[in-house]
Parts: C-alpha cells; sequence; structure tokens
C-alpha cells in the first residue's frame, strides 16, 4: 500500500516572492530616486559628485559642500548625471485627463496640439 507524499513548501519561493513584491513596491513608491550632489562640483564628463545627505538636509552645517538634492540620472562611480535639481511632479505626463488621443503631454512643435492646421 503506497502513502501520498504531502509536497513541501520551499523557503527559497517564498522568500524569492516576497523579494519581487518588495521590489515591485520599491518601484511604485512616491519619492522619487534622489541624491544629494555638490553644486560647484559639475564635470562635463562626469556630471555632479554625490556626498553625504547631511550636505542637503540641514542649512546649519558649515561645510565647503553647495549640497542640493538632484533626481533621477544615472549614477557611477560617485558621480551622477542625466537628471535635474528640480523635483519630478506626481503622474507628470501620464495622465489623460484632457487629452482624448491618450498620448500624455503636448509640448509644442510643428503641428503639435489639438486644433491645430500644421501649416
Amino acid at each position: 500500500m503506497a502513502t501520498a507524499r504531502r509536497p513541501l513548501r520551499s523557503t527559497t519561493v517564498v522568500l524569492g516572492g516576497m523579494g519581487l513584491l518588495a521590489a515591485a513596491l520599491a518601484a511604485c513608491s512616491s519619492e522619487p530616486d534622489k541624491r544629494c550632489v555638490d553644486r560647484d562640483s559639475y564635470n562635463l564628463a562626469k556630471g555632479y559628485k554625490v556626498v553625504s545627505d547631511k550636505n542637503c538636509k540641514s542649512t546649519s552645517v558649515k561645510s565647503s559642500v553647495n549640497g542640493a538634492w538632484y533626481y533621477g540620472g544615472k549614477k557611477k562611480s560617485g558621480w551622477v548625471d542625466g537628471g535635474s535639481f528640480t523635483k519630478p511632479s506626481k503622474g507628470s505626463g501620464s495622465s489623460d485627463d484632457d487629452d482624448s488621443h491618450g498620448t500624455g503631454v503636448h509640448r509644442g512643435g510643428f503641428g503639435g496640439g489639438k486644433g491645430s492646421s500644421g501649416g
């Protein structure tokens, strides 16, 4: 007489699922990717030098660093480039409230926008 085997639950699968959930939640967070940089350190090839967050959190810190928050961009070897000092607005470019074509934000240009003749 054969006994039925009970399937074992793998902790690897459970932990892997938790990791995916954490990654998905982090990707959907409302806080944009930001880094504290030295505004005076710009280098054409590298961008801005990333510095300690304390240089951006307090104005009373006496430092030779002109710290400011830098949003987005790509970080490489302690430098970041391709972002902006302007904090992105929530949902920027993703709303179809006033756009029946579902194309997002119109920024002008030749023949752009609703009702233009394109001439």
